[in-house]
């Protein structure tokens, strides 16, 4: 009977503590990143990756072949080498993200959307990390690589028997029609076009008309071709530079897509593998979709 006679201020009053004392009720104080399960996710991903990328070095060699009409053919080895790119980043990726979600701590009084949104974080987080140690683990021996090959190249500059890069172009320029003793090329000729070529073609240009009058009245004269059959192979030579470089431009552009859609797919197996890893941690695998 006091609760029915009581006042309606009263009863608003009693209401809003009510709301109050609900509204202060807090999730546990528990971190909601386990950063040594994100660590160890990482770790394990990109040791995997070591594994898989060393198994398909030694698949790569065994299908390519220096003999003609030998091993797979450049379209199908690079198509393989990016489908295996893929398939390296989904499993080193999905163990991670799974080791990631199945050892991180267990979250009491969290919703069930908030573990499933940690979970694929966790995840996320694991695939990330592998990725920046993997990028700086290759790029220290690429490095060291690069600075080896620099040094080496300083110290031989001033060698005559400094090789460059245009010298099979520089043999098929200078190849004489008829060789002899007489009319082999000489050392000096073959460093002078070699650098012109070098200047030439650097940033994607091509020999000037001068620099390309020249070339041809040098290898008409070294080779014993007429000014036309000179002029007809250092045409050759240019369009076989340029389908060259063209060629390594478009294997550079087909690898950096495919290791895109590679880290893209790693992303998402190392995000869904974690759901997983959490769930069967909380022993909650399976029944979300019914929880709803």
């Amino acid at each position: 009977m006091d609760q029915v006679m009581r006042p309606a201020g009263v009863l608003e009053e009693i209401g809003e503590v009510d709301t109050a004392i609900v509204s202060e009720v807090e999730e546990p104080s528990s971190a909601g990143v386990s950063w040594a399960a994100v660590v160890a996710g990482a770790v394990a991903s990109c040791a995997l990756t070591s594994v898989l990328l060393a198994f398909g070095a030694g698949l790569g060699f065994s299908v390519v072949s220096p003999w003609p009409n030998s091993g797979v053919s450049a379209t199908s080895f690079e198509i393989g080498t990016g489908l295996y790119f893929i398939v390296m980043a989904m499993i080193s990726s999905a163990v991670g993200g799974y080791l990631a979600g199945r050892l991180r701590n267990r979250w009491i009084g969290v919703r069930s959307s908030e573990v499933l949104f940690r979970d694929t974080a966790h995840g996320f987080l694991a695939w990330a990390l592998a990725s920046v140690l993997g990028a700086i683990l290759l790029a220290s021996p690429a490095s060291s690589l690069i600075s080896s090959a620099t040094s080496g190249a300083v110290q031989a500059a001033g060698s005559p028997q400094a090789a460059s890069p245009m010298d099979g172009y520089v043999d098929m320029l200078l190849r004489p029609n008829n060789p002899s003793p007489e009319n082999t090329n000489s050392a000096e000729t073959r460093r002078e076009l070699s650098r012109l070529l070098t200047a030439d073609f650097r940033n994607g240009a091509e020999p000037s008309p001068a620099d390309r009058s020249y070339i041809a009245k040098v290898v008409a004269a070294r080779t014993g071709l007429s000014q036309v059959e000179a002029d007809r192979r250092v045409g050759d030579v240019i369009a076989q530079v340029k389908a060259d470089l063209e060629t390594a431009r478009k294997a550079a552009v087909h690898l950096s897509i495919w290791l895109t859609l590679s880290l893209f797919i790693g992303a998402f197996s190392a995000a869904l593998a974690a759901t997983e890893g959490g769930g069967l941690r909380d022993g909650t695998w399976g029944k979300r979709a019914w929880l709803g």
